[in-house]
């Protein structure tokens, strides 16, 4: 079915191009403009697909003729689509959980024998140890800061015996008294590269429920001063666990 597309506007007074058109049935900005064919500029472009197409148009005509407002619409992503992040990500992954425990954490065998036992085994090739391994190897950063209560939960005991298979692997595992994290997002997210956020939104069962992406620069600046501000107070996995056992 064909789009319905309305002439938004041009800065062009001879011929109509570069110019904008609405779809009217999605709300998607059309583009005409000067394509790109220069394989050399096309090379430069990142994330650029098999079948996709770019074009040139004057900065004005964005300025002049693009929408003023959005009302947002939050955009969902499947797991493996999450999944994938950990894998093309180029430079940093960071993560802050705030949660009192996770759901996915209770169901997991070596919880369970960290309740009997005291100590948590890992499993080193598991997928996303594996694939940390070789995201650090290759020069990137991976790392979270985790908000515990005093006295910390049985679940955030869990995941502090668990951080040092998180720090074997690479990650920077770092952690703050919940009392001192006043200020921080009372959410988990993870920051891909400082451009991408994947909100992570759980029921009160601590179930995960669904992932959000956000990449609107203004809204993902917020995030990143916000692991900027937990990154300074927090202190490495290990030292924080010397507290916690110096406090029983």
């Amino acid at each position: 079915m064909a789009r319905q597309l309305r002439f938004t506007g041009t800065d062009s007074k001879i011929d109509g191009c570069p110019a904008l058109h609405t779809d009217e049935g999605t709300g998607e900005i059309i583009v005409q403009g000067k394509p790109i064919t220069d394989p050399a500029d096309l090379a430069q472009l990142q994330h650029f697909g098999p079948d996709e197409a770019a074009v040139a148009v004057p900065r004005e005509l964005l300025v002049n003729w693009g929408p003023k407002e959005i009302e947002r619409v939050p955009e969902l992503v499947d797991r493996d689509t999450f999944r994938r992040l950990f894998e093309t990500f180029e430079h940093t992954a960071w993560r802050l959980e705030t949660r009192r425990g996770y759901a996915s954490d209770r169901q997991d065998p070596d919880y369970q024998t960290f309740l009997a036992t005291g100590s948590s085994p890992c499993d080193f090739t598991e997928p996303w140890f594996v694939n940390i391994r070789a995201q650090v190897d290759a020069g990137k950063r991976v790392g979270r800061v985790r908000i515990a209560d005093r006295p910390p939960t049985t679940e955030q005991l869990f995941l502090l015996d668990y951080a040092r298979h998180n720090a074997a692997s690479g990650e920077d595992i770092r952690y703050l008294w919940r009392e001192d994290a006043a200020g921080l997002p009372a959410e988990d997210f993870w920051i891909f590269d400082s451009r991408i956020v994947a909100l992570l939104h759980f029921d009160d069962e601590d179930r995960m429920l669904d992932i959000e992406l956000i990449t609107e620069p203004a809204k993902v600046v917020l995030y990143c001063a916000a692991r900027d501000a937990a990154m300074h107070h927090a202190v490495p996995y290990d030292r924080f666990a010397a507290r916690v056992a110096a406090a029983e």
